[in-house]
């Protein structure tokens, strides 16, 4: 295994980003193979060191655990079908008119937030567009159908069951917390509501390597089934409707999934084999896993987006093929 190769390209992911600080960790069979940590967790003089205890924002990797939430609910049936309309659930607007619960997971929904207005941009299950308003969407339906907010379902049922203790949604920040840098206006993801809706969760990059083999895994841990494995199963093989445009991503539950046929944009390497799934968010915060392989890989930055000129397709996809044929 060529270890080196994998901190050389998330190293040189962090001189590119606006950050402090970083670190990356690699399971191979389910055994840790790699995990370094490098910088400093914000701009303050005393900063402390990026380390195992430092939590890094998920951005858009939490949702990883809203999708847990919607799988949940369909596995037990407060959700009838992936494939239910989102009018079922929600006031009867008319532009909900053709947006399933599918559509909402995979983002061709079509629905984007103007003005505090939702409005239509394209016809449900015909196009590809990354919009968080089907988070807030999928938030309701499942408050609705269950009595429980995301954040106590994926509390009772992963934290809980998992003894995760450093992953979570936060009102306010601690020590162990990133700085999230950003060169405008004095602003991170920050929200005093908890309920799994907002993007104000944090976790060790451990934590999110554990749970990535935990999905590897199909819902085992330590050779004990903790979650379901037909919940694994929703959230981590392909739901697209087959009326998407074939160039445009293949998503299971938010989930970036690799396609039989690799072709036109996505977010996963296309050296990458069959069924490997990914999710990346807006901090560069990463998360891979190759079942094909058993490998599983999560790499944590505090940055807030991309400098210009930076090319983050280019270098996730470094990031897998680097973690792929580097542990190969």
């Amino acid at each position: 295994m060529k270890l080196q190769n994998i901190v050389t390209q998330v190293k040189g992911t962090f001189s590119e980003l606006d950050c402090t600080g970083g670190g990356v960790i690699i399971y191979k069979q389910g055994q840790t193979v790699l995990e370094e940590y490098f910088g400093v967790q914000g701009r303050q003089k005393d900063a402390m060191r990026v380390g195992p205890h430092t939590l890094f924002h998920l951005a858009s990797v939490r949702k990883t655990y809203v999708g847990f939430a919607v799988a949940y609910a369909i596995y037990h049936n407060y959700i009838a079908s992936i494939d239910d309309k989102l009018s079922d659930y929600l006031k009867d607007e008319k532009v909900f008119a053709d947006v399933s619960i599918r559509h909402l997971l995979t983002h061709t929904h079509g629905l984007r937030l103007q003005n505090e207005k939702v409005m239509k941009e394209f016809k449900a299950g015909y196009n590809w567009a990354y919009r968080d308003i089907n988070v807030e969407l999928l938030a309701k339906v499942i408050f609705k159908v269950t009595g429980k907010t995301i954040a106590e379902i994926v509390n009772e049922q992963i934290f809980q069951t998992l003894s995760f203790t450093e992953t979570n949604w936060f009102s306010e920040k601690w020590e162990q917390h990133v700085e999230v840098i950003h060169n405008d206006s004095p602003f991170w993801y920050k929200s005093d509501v908890c309920d799994g809706s907002k993007m104000n969760m944090y976790s060790s990059l451990r934590e999110l390597a554990k749970w990535g083999q935990v999905l590897l895994d199909k819902g085992r841990m330590n050779g004990k089934q903790m979650i379901p494995e037909e919940i694994i199963q929703l959230m981590t093989t392909i739901q697209s409707p087959i009326s998407k445009p074939k160039n445009l991503p293949t998503n299971g539950f938010f989930w970036f999934v690799q396609p039989q046929q690799r072709e036109g944009n996505t977010e996963l390497s296309p050296v990458l084999p069959q069924g490997s799934f990914q999710l990346l968010g807006y901090t560069s915060v990463a998360i891979l896993v190759i079942p094909n392989k058993n490998i599983t890989a999560v790499r944590g930055f505090n940055s807030f987006g991309s400098p210009k000129g930076f090319d983050y397709i280019k270098d996730i996809h470094d990031f897998g093929s680097t973690v792929y044929q580097s542990i190969l």
